[in-house]
């Protein structure tokens, strides 16, 4: 498919009428104007120069009448145009959202969350006012350029030969333009992703930025990207400022040769002087459409590389695929399987963070899993739904591989609570309804409880209705971390991971959250990623996880028998570093003492 196909394709129905009147209305637009320059001439070599009044007012209101006509034309294709064009850039921010969406994590890695926001906005504000103008000037310009050509020729062949030699001297420059302004402009659009991620980081971090003082370093980085913009949209912009003077250039040269030929021929009364004046008027009508040509080059030179951008990200295969089959198949139950599975996010076994991995759990089975920071802890359980898929290996649910799943069914069939707590704008309670849209407000209420989140809701004076910042700005940690749970529990899923997510609680509330989930899911899987050990004690099984491998697997009483690294955790959480956030710190401690074996 081509480029333009696929820009295009998607466009409703009401649109693409408006696309396609635009250009109809416009040459209705451009027929009149054309027509008035010859009634002009008709006025001066006929009615004035006969002194015939009643012919210049009735010409004269024929030539009003073009001119209004024309007129209406061009409004009528201006809004044409217009519509077209809000409705192109709707669609087409429709299809790249809808895109984004069927991303995987690996997908939206490759593009960085910044660059995806500069797509959406800049990128397609750039398509759609090429869009734009291409609906208008693209017709419009070379309609007017042979009209008018035609209208010269028609009226003095002779004169009409100073428009060959002109069209040349502004056609070559151009194209130079063109080929040296593309790649300036690709390199601006680059920098500007730069600037948008500085913006974007932040933002979301700006209580670190305050926190450390670090305002002056920010502002540091935010002025360099900016400079780098700024810096390629003067580069860019030195190339293409040559066109309009190159234009105007060309215009005095052809006006001064008409006005020289053209005075020559009515003095050797081979030309009226109307003609001339028609003449004239023709030639600005030739030049001004090539001057359009010049602008529709520039607009497309600009969006040439935000069109590409776009195109990028259309194109993007997903990396995560859904199966084609017949029925949605979802998971029977929430038994787990590993089968020798490795992973890398750069789909290299050099670089490979997960080795080799074996291990079966059973549905209903609660598991602890224990590691260091960076032991692939995390990428370990987003294989289960599919967030990213394997290197080798298998990863079967319900005695079924994921890949047989259909992503949507799998993914109801889990929840998840990750690292990173996320909440949207809105009341807690369309927050809650995320895990369960039909839930009521006893099921919600129940959830809550379970997760230790209903006393602190009841604080607000709205309680459930009460409205959170983007992202929960309003709610500390704990808070988030607990209204996180009790979405996950509306779910009711055949298998619940909780990856650290407990960690901004104290130690009772993380016991009366665990207990309380084993009371109400006691068919539900339950996988905890923690750091203390008290989270996962009373598992039924812990792995633990080292390096991105197994080093071990049991209950808390076989691994402190059998697995050096648990037991030197466990020791080190039991002299306190636990309550001074001390997991990471004891997990290293233990992977440094293996070493030094």
């Amino acid at each position: 498919m081509s480029t333009v196909k696929k820009i295009l394709s998607g466009l409703e129905r009401k649109y693409k009428a408006s696309a396609v009147l635009a250009p109809v209305t416009i040459m209705g637009e451009v027929l009149l104007e054309v027509l008035i320059p010859l009634i002009m001439a008709k006025i001066i070599d006929v009615g004035i120069a006969n002194k015939d009044a009643a012919y210049v007012i009735k010409t004269g209101c024929l030539m009003v009448g073009a001119a209004l006509m024309s007129l209406t034309f061009g409004v009528v294709a201006g809004r044409f145009a217009a519509v077209a064009a809000l409705g192109f850039a709707r669609n087409l921010r429709r299809r790249l959202f809808g895109k984004v969406q069927d991303f995987s994590f690996a997908n939206v890695d490759k593009f960085s969350t910044a660059s995806l926001v500069t797509r959406l906005t800049s990128d397609v504000t750039n398509a759609q006012n090429t869009f734009q103008m291409i609906v208008r000037m693209c017709v419009r310009a070379p309609f007017m350029f042979i009209s008018a050509i035609i209208m010269a020729f028609y009226m003095n062949a002779r004169l009409s030969l100073v428009f060959v030699v002109c069209i040349p001297l502004i056609a070559v420059p151009m194209v130079l333009i063109m080929r040296k302004a593309h790649p300036r402009f690709q390199i601006m659009m680059k920098n500007y992703d730069n600037l948008n991620a500085k913006v974007q980081e932040n933002l979301i971090g700006i209580r670190a930025v305050k926190a450390f003082v670090r305002e002056d370093n920010e502002r540091s980085k935010f002025d360099s990207a900016a400079d780098a913009v700024r810096n390629a949209q003067v580069r860019a912009e030195k190339v293409v400022i040559l066109n309009m003077p190159l234009m105007m250039l060309v215009m005095y040269i052809a006006l001064i040769a008409l006005l020289w030929f053209g005075g020559n021929l009515i003095i050797s009364e081979k030309m009226l002087t109307g003609e001339l004046i028609s003449f004239i008027t023709y030639m600005i009508q030739i030049l001004s459409s090539l001057m359009m040509f010049s602008m529709i080059f520039i607009m497309i030179v600009i969006s040439k590389a935000s069109i590409g951008r776009i195109i990028e990200v259309l194109d993007e295969v997903p990396d995560v695929k859904n199966p084609v089959a017949d029925e949605a198949l979802a998971p029977k139950d929430g038994s787990i399987e590993f089968k020798n599975v490795s992973f890398s996010y750069d789909k290299t076994e050099r670089n490979a963070v997960l080795h080799d991995v074996s291990f079966s759990i059973k549905s209903g089975e609660t598991i602890g899993i224990i590691g260091g920071t960076g032991s692939s802890k995390s990428t370990l359980v987003q294989l289960i739904p599919r967030l990213y898929d394997t290197l080798s290996g298998s990863v079967l649910v319900g005695g079924r591989d994921v890949k047989a799943y259909d992503l949507e069914a799998l993914r109801e069939s889990v929840a998840m609570v990750l690292q990173k707590n996320v909440l949207f704008s809105g009341t807690i309670k369309d927050n809650l309804r995320w895990g369960n849209p039909e839930a009521t407000d006893e099921q919600i209420e129940a959830a809550c409880k379970t997760a230790c989140a209903h006393d602190f809701i009841m604080s607000f004076p709205k309680g459930y209705e009460t409205e959170l910042g983007q992202g929960g700005v309003n709610l500390s940690g704990g808070q988030k971390q607990r209204l996180c749970i009790a979405r996950a529990l509306l779910k009711e899923p055949k298998i619940l991971i909780l990856d650290d997510s407990t960690s901004a609680v104290d130690t009772a509330t993380d016991a009366m959250i665990r207990n309380g989930m084993k009371n109400t899911l006691p068919e539900t899987t339950k996988i905890i990623i923690a750091q203390r050990i008290a989270s996962v004690k009373e598992a039924d099984r812990i792995f633990v996880i080292d390096e991105g491998a197994i080093s071990g697997i049991g209950t808390h009483d076989e691994l402190m028998q059998t697995n050096a690294i648990y037991r030197e955790v466990f020791e080190s959480q039991q002299r306190g570093s636990d309550f001074d956030g001390g997991g990471d710190s004891a997990a290293a401690e233990a992977h440094a003492k293996k070493e030094a074996l």
